[in-house]
C-alpha cells in the first residue's frame, strides 16, 4: 500500500512539473498556457485529494477547488474567445499594450 501512495503522490507531482514545464516553454499561443494551467490543477487536485483521503473523509475542500478550477477555466476560454474575435488570432506576440 505505501509503494501506491509513493507512486500516486510522485506522479501527481510530476503532472505538476509537466504542467510548469509547458507553461514556461510553449508560451506561443493562449490556448496552450490555458491547457498547461489545466493541467498544473489536475496534478494538484489529484495531491490535494490523495492528502485528504489521509486525513479522513473531507470531501468539500476537495469539491471547492475543484469549482474554482472549472470556474477558472471556463473564464480563461471566455476570455479566449473574447481575444480570437477581437484580434483575429491567439497569439501573444500580436496583442498590443497600447490598444484599448
Amino acid at each position: 500500500m505505501a509503494n501506491f501512495s509513493l507512486l500516486s503522490i510522485s506522479s501527481s507531482l510530476l503532472m505538476i512539473f509537466c504542467g510548469l514545464w509547458s507553461f514556461i516553454s510553449y508560451h506561443k499561443h493562449l490556448l496552450n498556457s490555458l491547457l498547461s494551467l489545466e493541467f498544473m490543477m489536475l496534478g494538484i487536485f489529484w495531491l490535494l485529494s490523495l492528502q485528504m483521503s489521509n486525513v479522513g473523509s473531507e470531501v468539500y475542500f476537495g469539491l471547492f477547488f475543484l469549482t474554482l478550477t472549472v470556474c477558472e477555466g471556463a473564464l480563461g476560454l471566455a476570455l479566449l474567445v473574447l481575444i480570437v474575435r477581437s484580434h483575429g488570432n491567439d497569439y501573444f506576440k500580436s496583442f498590443n499594450i497600447l490598444e484599448c
